[in-house]
């Protein structure tokens, strides 16, 4: 399995980025899909997610409104465009892959992880 994230980069704040994933070695449809972010000195948190068909969303409170997830079950993608960034969201970018149907924010969750891309706003 392999998963294999793009797309960051330098941006200033109130730009906007948008991070893609390409799944490959496993069924895509059946696992939900998130991102998860880890910044200088912090733990990894939870971003964002989306369930099999991409009919349900979930977001973690710092990004709702801003960050929006979607998938390509034909191209087995799972992008995050992010707008209105900030300097908070500077950040290590991860996808993962969960077959789990429950609990989509907790990182247990999730069996398999790409390994990542910088996004850095700058303020």
């Amino acid at each position: 399995v392999q998963l294999q994230a793009c797309g960051g980069g330098l941006v200033q704040a109130g730009g906007s980025l948008r991070l893609s994933c390409a799944a490959s070695g496993l069924t895509f449809t059946s696992y939900i899909m998130g991102w998860f972010r880890q910044g200088i000195g912090k733990e990894r948190e939870f971003v964002a997610a989306i369930n099999y068909i991409g009919s349900n969303t979930y977001y973690a409170d710092s990004v709702k409104g801003r960050f929006t997830i979607s998938r390509d079950n034909a191209e087995n993608t799972v992008d995050l465009q992010m707008n209105t960034l900030k300097p908070e969201d500077t950040a290590v970018y991860y996808c993962a892959a969960s077959s789990y149907g429950n609990s989509v924010k907790h990182q247990s969750r999730y069996s398999y992880w790409g390994k990542g891309t910088q996004v850095t706003v700058s303020s």
